[in-house]
């Protein structure tokens, strides 16, 4: 069932979309021809916020869970990408190992493993589930809610290789993004194939990083279909080394919010925008705790900050933020505020979800314990666009849309991962 939207029916949203309709076989070819060029990263989710008056990516995550959340109807869709990128890594591939984070009593978080399982071995392969976490010492068992169940076994390293008792994969699904290090276990492995690479993981990754490539894309991208790429892309900036328990330190972030509010409302007169821009602070690189903020005027940061300071955050540690526009979102599913999720694998779009939370407000953040998520229909001919149907009024051209702009951040996670890769010297 395709959910109810309520969104903007007019004003440059429906602009947008009718841009990114009219330009489809343009839209496609240039996709192909860039995916000619680059390799996508193996799996991506993109969380995508609809303002009513632009529409972009504010997070991409390299080792997306959540794949539970993806409806029976969706199910095709990854199987096939999953072919598809298996054969182009290791055609020969018999055996898949997963590798899942360390958590292993959330029972939501390992219903998306035997999600992903399920969409591995309906793609031709063996699949195991092998934990690094010093904690699982045996095969164990454990029972889901539905009647399914999922075996977590030890993993083992022979020989450069690693696998679990008596299964010898060629490759290996990382569903941990490792923020805690990278473990010797996975380094320097012979002739196995690490999906994604160890750089990909929050260890190395930095988000300015990913929307340095993504601004760079959607300048390209804007050109291509006519349009400003601000339309398309969160503006935003770092504020790096800061102690936020030091007068500097909120000195120095002061200073960085005030810049990108005065970048933001210079954009917001020229569109005619009424709403209050407000800037999102966080970590630049996810691991080190730093809950969001949401700052509409630098004369509040204090008082977040210390709000912040109090919820645990570490006292006199340097901090790496990114400071980013922060974009409302305009959706709503049963009067919830709502965002779509886009889920991807290989170089296409698989499927996805809304992240419904009843209680937060439409300039926060939805990912938050109480969320709850509803599918999108994304799986057969609503992924298509319906030509000659007026914008706003076909759900599957709003998909479609939220489609070019998941892949477009894709697109960027790929430029993201040559740029960081600590290979490509050796290789050039």
């Amino acid at each position: 069932m395709v959910p109810h939207l309520v969104t903007a029916l007019t004003g440059p949203i429906n602009e947008l979309e009718q841009r990114v309709l009219d330009t489809m076989p343009a839209i496609e070819r240039w996709f192909r021809l860039e995916w000619m060029e680059h390799t996508p990263p193996f799996y991506t989710s993109v969380d995508v916020r609809n303002a009513g008056f632009k529409l972009a990516p504010v997070d991409t995550d390299f080792y997306p869970s959540g794949w539970n959340n993806l409806t029976p109807a969706m199910l095709p869709l990854a199987v096939q990408a999953a072919m598809a990128a298996i054969e182009k890594i290791c055609p020969e591939a018999r055996n898949l190992l997963i590798i899942p984070e360390h958590n292993t009593r959330n029972t939501f978080y390992l219903s998306n493993l035997a999600q992903l399982r399920r969409i591995f071995h309906m793609a031709g392969l063996h699949v195991r589930i092998g934990s690094i976490s010093p904690e699982v010492k045996k095969a164990t068992v454990i029972e889901l809610p539905g009647g399914e169940s999922i075996t977590l076994e030890p993993v083992i390293r022979t020989n450069g290789r690693i696998g679990v008792k008596d299964f010898d994969p060629c490759t290996i699904l990382l569903n941990n993004d490792l923020h805690a290090g990278i473990p010797g276990i996975l380094e320097d492995l012979h002739q196995q194939y690490l999906l994604p690479p160890l750089h990909a993981s929050w260890t190395t990754r930095r988000k300015s990083m990913h929307f340095k490539c993504y601004e760079e894309i959607a300048k390209r991208f804007g050109k291509l279909i006519g349009i400003d790429p601000w339309l398309i892309n969160p503006v935003f900036d770092t504020c790096g080394d800061v102690d936020l328990a030091s007068a500097a330190g909120v000195a120095k972030l002061t200073s960085g919010v005030d810049a990108l509010l005065a970048k933001i409302r210079k954009k917001y007169k020229e569109y005619g925008i009424k709403e209050k821009p407000f800037v999102v602070v966080k970590a630049n690189n996810s691991s080190s705790g730093m809950g969001l903020m949401t700052v509409r005027d630098s004369k509040d940061l204090p008082a977040l900050l210390q709000k912040t300071l109090a919820a645990g955050q570490p006292q006199g540690v340097l901090q790496e933020l990114i400071l980013q526009e922060g974009l409302l979102t305009n959706e709503r599913m049963n009067d919830a505020v709502a965002e779509p999720v886009v889920y991807l694998m290989d170089r296409y779009v698989v499927g996805g979800f809304y992240r419904v939370h009843a209680e937060r407000g439409i300039d926060e953040n939805l990912s938050a314990p109480g969320s709850s998520y509803v599918p999108l229909a994304f799986g057969a001919s609503t992924q298509l666009p319906q030509l000659g149907v007026r914008p706003g009024a076909s759900d599957p051209n709003r998909f479609y849309m939220y489609g070019v702009i998941g892949r477009l951040a894709m697109l960027a996670a790929s430029y993201e991962l040559e740029a960081t890769d600590p290979e490509a010297d050796l290789e050039a």
